[in-house]
């Protein structure tokens, strides 16, 4: 699907052969705060998630892609989640797991793909996400891409023993 391919990446389904990689994002403790993990995932309940994750969006409300590029390698994740058909919307979620490879362009090219294919494809009306105030990147990111901050959210998320904000952004498809 062309829509899904950019210059330096593209967007893809998962693969049984992602498992590993898969295992090692959901089992990264230092991301868990972003997707509100609290317990680690096996090789077992993620070889599960693997053998349904072909299910469509509007029956799983979900959408998860690797985000790859041209060579092959995973680079990270990007979803679409709580997929709402009834009011058009979905929220997004993005993670490029290497720190060598964020800054560098991946993750926005993800974020417009996904956008443009958010709005082309599944007509969506509007993509949220929730981004933690101290997450200067992924509120550059976002912003930078049109997301609008439309409120706070005080002590919402509890990590490394401290209440964090998090803000609420949004896009609506014009």
């Amino acid at each position: 699907m062309e829509t899904l391919k950019g210059k330096q990446i593209y967007l893809r389904a998962l693969e049984p052969e992602d498992l590993s990689f898969l295992h090692s994002i959901e089992n990264d403790e230092r991301i868990w705060e972003l997707s509100n993990t609290q317990v680690p995932y096996s090789h077992y309940i993620l070889k599960q998630y693997l053998s349904n994750s072909h299910k469509d969006i509007f029956e799983v409300k979900q959408l998860r892609l690797i985000i790859s590029n041209y060579q092959g390698k995973a680079l990270g994740m990007i979803d679409l989640f709580d997929f709402d058909f009834k009011n058009s919307r979905a929220g997004v979620g993005i993670l490029v797991q290497e720190l060598e490879d964020r800054q560098q362009g991946y993750g926005k090219e993800a974020l417009q793909l996904l956008i443009a294919y958010s709005f082309t494809h599944l007509n969506l009306h509007q993509l949220y996400c929730n981004i933690t105030e101290d997450n200067q990147a992924s509120i550059e990111l976002f912003t930078n891409q049109g997301f609008e901050m439309i409120g706070l959210k005080k002590d919402w998320i509890f990590s490394n023993k401290t209440y964090k904000n998090e803000y609420l952004f949004q896009l609506i498809n014009k």
